[in-house]
């Protein structure tokens, strides 16, 4: 009879199981949307003996307004430096269009990094990534006489930043 009581039990709880909703025993959550880039642009090639690098962004919060920029470059060599982080200003948290400068120092020629950038919104949601490619060269003559294109080549592009993130040199230059 115990057995039978048992067999029973099992044979409910089996059952209730494919009743269960997928997620668990909590409301399904409206879809969240996360910040989008919309566009980007940096120049792929600097001078090595220090260069300042622009790297322009526009994006648009989603159901939360943005609230930091995340940076992360990768350097063959030396993988992953930790991440680096600006606050977005109360008047860009909804549209953000603007530049992140960075004034590199001095590199060894040809050595290259992927600079990735994505945005986060007050609810911790990630926009899509924005991959720059950048190879330090020497003797670059006139490195800063092309603008970038539209939508960023207004004059009035306002610095979102600054990047901190120090590089090691392959040959022992640099920081």
């Amino acid at each position: 009879m115990k057995s039978k009581k048992l067999i029973y039990i099992v044979g409910f709880l089996f059952a209730l199981s494919f009743l269960i909703p997928a997620n668990g025993w909590t409301q399904p959550r409206p879809e969240t949307k996360g910040p989008i880039i919309t566009h980007a642009f940096a120049v792929d090639k600097g001078g090595a003996y220090g260069y300042v690098w622009k790297i322009y962004i526009e994006a648009e919060a989603g159901n939360a307004p943005m609230s930091r920029i995340a940076m992360v470059v990768d350097e063959p060599g030396y993988g992953h430096y930790p991440t680096d982080w600006l606050i977005v200003k109360p008047q860009n948290q909804k549209d953000l269009k603007g530049y992140i400068q960075w004034n590199t120092k001095r590199m060894q020629a040809w050595t290259a990094i992927t600079l990735k950038v994505s945005i986060f919104d007050k609810a911790g949601n990630e926009s899509n990534v924005a991959f720059f490619p950048f190879t330090f060269l020497s003797g670059v003559k006139d490195q800063y006489k092309y603008g970038p294109p539209a939508p960023f080549d207004q004059g009035d592009i306002p610095k979102l930043g600054y990047i901190g993130i120090d590089l090691f040199s392959p040959g022992g230059g640099g920081y």
